[in-house]
């Protein structure tokens, strides 16, 4: 039976942590497939660390915690995540990306595995934009700025996706071994760090649209347009990289 195994990475999410993990646990899979969550706490407070532990505790064996001492960033903590799944996975098996606030919805599980199952695709990535989530400002400005760095991406990579900076990225267990050396970027620039090592594999990406609920900064959203401007730097980089990141290997935890 092939296992989906879940990264997320948390930090400070103490009040949409317990909801989340429920959606997780509780999304519809495809028939034959079982799940794991691996949450990776990277670096949070006190209190916001005590509930995340108090949260996979309640969970039991279908959820592993794993502790960063300090924050590092979404990048650092999946990637110590992705290390901590190929130590047990199979090629059978893939691995989901899923955000520890509310902005996704897990139901969109089975559609993203649904469409990996074509035996020429090698990855899929969500797509927000499809579904009437930027109607309000907020959303069109956010939309807008994603579109942008998106089309940039695919110039660089050739990929063709409509939404490069979606959270939610699907991956078979082969193509994150292939992958993995290749990821470096500790903060959000992880996002067109992934796009562009599919693209230098030769990896087949197809897209699902998904739900999407954007919290706003004042409910806890972390990104700023710092991480634009990382981003915008990321992907010219990684279009003239010919070698991987040094010291890096798959040794993230």
């Amino acid at each position: 039976m092939p296992i989906l195994y879940v990264v997320m990475p948390v930090f400070n999410e103490g009040s949409t942590l317990g909801e989340i993990v429920r959606r997780v646990l509780e999304a519809p899979m495809p028939t034959g497939w079982s799940m794991q969550l691996i949450m990776v706490d990277d670096g949070s407070r006190t209190e916001a660390a005590h509930a995340t532990a108090q949260c996979a505790a309640r969970a039991g064996g279908a959820v592993q915690l794993i502790v960063h001492p300090h924050n590092r960033g979404k990048g650092a903590a999946l990637m110590t995540g992705c290390s901590a799944v190929l130590t047990r996975a199979t090629d059978s098996d893939a691995m989901l990306v899923q955000d520890a606030d509310l902005e996704y919805d897990p139901a969109d599980f089975r559609a993203l595995l649904a469409a990996l199952s074509g035996p020429s695709i090698g990855a899929v990535f969500g797509n927000r934009w499809g579904t009437g989530t930027e109607r309000s400002g907020y959303r069109h400005m956010h939309a807008l700025a994603n579109r942008t760095l998106t089309w940039i991406s695919n110039q660089a990579t050739g990929l063709g996706v409509h939404d490069m900076e979606c959270c939610y990225k699907l991956l078979r267990i082969p193509v994150l071994r292939t992958v993995l050396p290749w990821l470096s970027e500790e903060r959000f620039g992880i996002e067109p760090q992934i796009a562009a090592a599919l693209a230098r594999a030769h990896i087949r990406v197809a897209e699902v649209p998904v739900q999407y609920s954007p919290r706003t900064f004042a409910e806890g959203k972390k990104i700023r347009w710092t991480d634009g401007v990382r981003a915008l730097w990321v992907i010219l980089r990684e279009r003239f990289r010919t070698r991987a990141p040094h010291a890096r290997g798959n040794n993230h935890q």
